[in-house]
């Protein structure tokens, strides 16, 4: 089965403001079987538009990665973040298929 994840791109506009949004996120992903595969690590923009934020959250799969989304939990940390960022977020399945030769 193929995994879900979140693919985010985030501007925040007050660190101290967002602290709180990401330090519940831990357990809110940690309820659903999130985990982080990327973090606001290092990168270049070959192409197109970037924010200064980029992150990929792995689920066990793409109904638990919507499910995560829409869960209360998160749904009220949105409202934490929001007034502190600006942020696009994919969610997305996964491929588990053969791969191009």
């Amino acid at each position: 089965m193929a995994k879900g994840y979140w693919i985010g791109r985030v501007d925040v506009s007050n660190d101290e403001g967002y602290k709180p949004y990401a330090v519940a996120n831990g357990q809110i992903f940690k309820k659903w079987g999130g985990r982080f595969v990327v973090r606001a690590g290092k990168f270049t923009t070959v192409e197109g538009a970037s924010r200064t934020r980029n992150v990929v959250i792995e689920f066990p799969d793409y109904e638990t990665a919507l499910a995560c989304y829409n869960s209360p939990e998160y749904q009220a940390n949105i409202k934490v973040r929001q007034p502190h960022s600006v942020a696009d977020l994919i969610i997305i399945e996964g491929y588990d298929g053969p791969q191009p030769s």
